[in-house]
């Protein structure tokens, strides 16, 4: 074996197929894309979701619904969570920094503390928003909530 004889094993090639050369060939005239119509033209390629010539499904199906372009999301953080971190964790200040190294929130979200649970711990919470009944709880826990 040397650098004249290599070869690819068999198999692992094909000859590829000639179009389009003359009637000789055997795939001369239409070269493989059958009689007429917009497939057999050159330069031919598909819009996204063509269904040929048929209203297409994404005409078909009526639009509804709004999307407000100024909405802000929240990512919920209920008082009973804030319980549970407080005690496993023995902290009296909760952060958003707090909260992502929990793993319960990633950095790119806002949060939000929602009433559900009770709180017997006295924190000091900060948060992007806070909800009515939880800003009461965590205030006659003796606690403060701050907005950030």
């Amino acid at each position: 074996m040397n650098l004249s004889n290599l070869k690819p094993a068999e198999g692992a090639t094909k000859t590829r197929k000639r179009i389009g050369r003359g009637s000789g060939s055997g795939r001369g005239g239409t070269s493989t894309r059958g009689h007429k119509g917009a497939k057999s033209r050159s330069g031919y390629s598909r819009k996204t979701g063509f269904e040929g010539g048929q209203m297409p499904l994404q005409r078909r199906v009526p639009k509804f619904g709004f999307n407000p372009l100024k909405r802000v999301e929240y990512r919920a953080i209920n008082l009973e969570t804030l319980q549970a971190l407080a005690d496993s964790q023995k902290i009296e200040k909760i952060t958003p920094d707090v909260l992502i190294e929990a793993g319960l929130i990633s950095p790119k979200h806002l949060v939000k503390i929602l009433g559900r649970g009770t709180l017997s711990a006295k924190l000091e919470v900060e948060a992007h928003a806070f909800s009515k009944t939880a800003e009461q709880a965590i205030t006659s826990a003796g606690g403060t909530a701050v907005k950030l």
